[in-house]
């Protein structure tokens, strides 16, 4: 009878001790579901137009995602996110077909900041999201650098902290595809981790931003290294730069600010792409990116937003100017329903895309493009 009253006191104690460190646990199931119908003029080199519904973003790009959160004591938790990109169209997963393509990672956050391993957003990306007001939108910065609203890197150590409006970020990764199924759009393959060669493939970006209640700035830096697969596309329909020794380097820099009063939101920045290459028999590139957009929230349901951009390559003979105008309607305070439109022209031997919605759409050199979609968003 002794040895039984223990026993149960033994499972008591147990299950008071687990069902106390659930409660200091906590999952989310999160999401975006949006997609919608897109119509794009001169979508081919004959100038055929296009109606479709697009794989890759409407106003987002959907998804769905698990985060976590271990209370540790004395300020410390663990924390984890496991988030997947699909195609709505088809139900397939984007990233390449990885399970968990966009984020997947796990890490110790504290009151010096967060430390965090596995595979995670760059320093370019998160730097960008305060002044960029359409955001991975269809008719986006994407269009014309599609690695800005993808920028991704396995096998990645990062580290975030803030303190008083400032936020310090830096990541490093021991081999930007580990998949080897193209990481993001333009860059090849490159799966690094190669024992004997120390920077293939690696990838490291650092961050520093200011965020208040009225207004932000932020600049970054990113540098990739070349391995045997790899390669810089500049998305204006020349031949993507092969960056096969680890040498070899694609660098973008990024300057941004915004500003914010009442509903109204001004966001502009700058980003320059440097690709330099270690063989004498290909070229240097380099290219500049400007933006500037507004968004005004006309009534509490309804919110207005457009964005213009510039691109310039002098090494390619390539430029490009996009104008994207969005309407937004709030169904819910998860529903909603959007319209948009966009037009870009290139210059004479340039062929960017205005929409970075899966491809497909690359007109004939110098011919500009009309883009237009309507659509429908739910977060969960």
């Amino acid at each position: 009878m002794q040895l039984k009253s223990t026993h149960v006191l033994m499972c008591g104690a147990l299950c008071a001790l687990s069902t106390g460190a659930f409660a200091q646990s906590s999952v989310t199931l999160y999401g975006i579901v949006d997609t919608g119908i897109e119509f794009v003029s001169h979508a081919n080199a004959k100038g055929d137009h296009v109606f479709r519904m697009p794989a890759v973003t409407g106003e987002f790009p959907s998804r769905w995602g698990l985060r976590g959160n271990e209370d540790l004591g004395g300020g410390y938790s663990a924390v984890f996110t496991l988030e997947s990109g699909f195609n709505l169209r088809d139900g397939s997963s984007g990233q390449g077909g990885r399970l968990f393509g966009r984020q997947a990672f796990v890490g110790i956050k504290s009151p010096y900041g967060t430390l965090a391993f596995g595979r995670q957003y760059t320093m370019t990306y998160l730097a960008v999201l305060g002044a960029d007001i359409i955001g991975p939108d269809i008719y986006g910065m994407g269009s014309l650098d599609a690695y800005v609203p993808n920028a991704r890197a396995d096998n990645s150590v990062t580290y975030l902290g803030s303190y008083k409006g400032f936020t310090l970020g830096a990541g490093y990764s021991f081999g930007r595809d580990a998949a080897g199924t193209g990481n993001s759009p333009g860059q090849g393959t490159c799966a690094g981790s190669v024992p004997g060669h120390p920077t293939e493939c690696r990838d490291w970006s650092v961050m520093l931003k200011y965020d208040s209640q009225y207004f932000g700035a932020a600049a970054s830096y990113e540098e990739q290294r070349g391995g045997a697969t790899a390669a810089a596309n500049f998305f204006d329909g020349v031949a993507p730069t092969p960056l096969i020794n680890a040498a070899d380097k694609d660098a973008r820099t990024q300057l941004s600010a915004y500003a914010q009063y009442g509903g109204a939101k001004l966001g502009a920045g700058w980003i320059g792409r440097r690709v330099v290459t270690d063989s004498p028999a290909v070229p240097n590139v380099r290219s500049n990116l400007f933006f500037m957009g507004v968004s005004y929230m006309v009534t509490p349901a309804f919110l207005l937003d457009g964005e213009v951009f510039r691109i310039i390559n002098s090494d390619h003979d390539t430029r490009a100017t996009m104008g994207t105008l969005r309407t937004t309607y709030l169904l819910s305070k998860r529903s909603s329903v959007y319209a948009q439109a966009a037009y870009l022209a290139n210059s004479t031997k340039a062929r960017y895309s205005v929409s970075g919605g899966g491809g497909g759409t690359t007109p004939a050199a110098g011919v500009g493009q009309t883009g237009v979609m309507v659509g429908v968003k739910h977060l969960f």
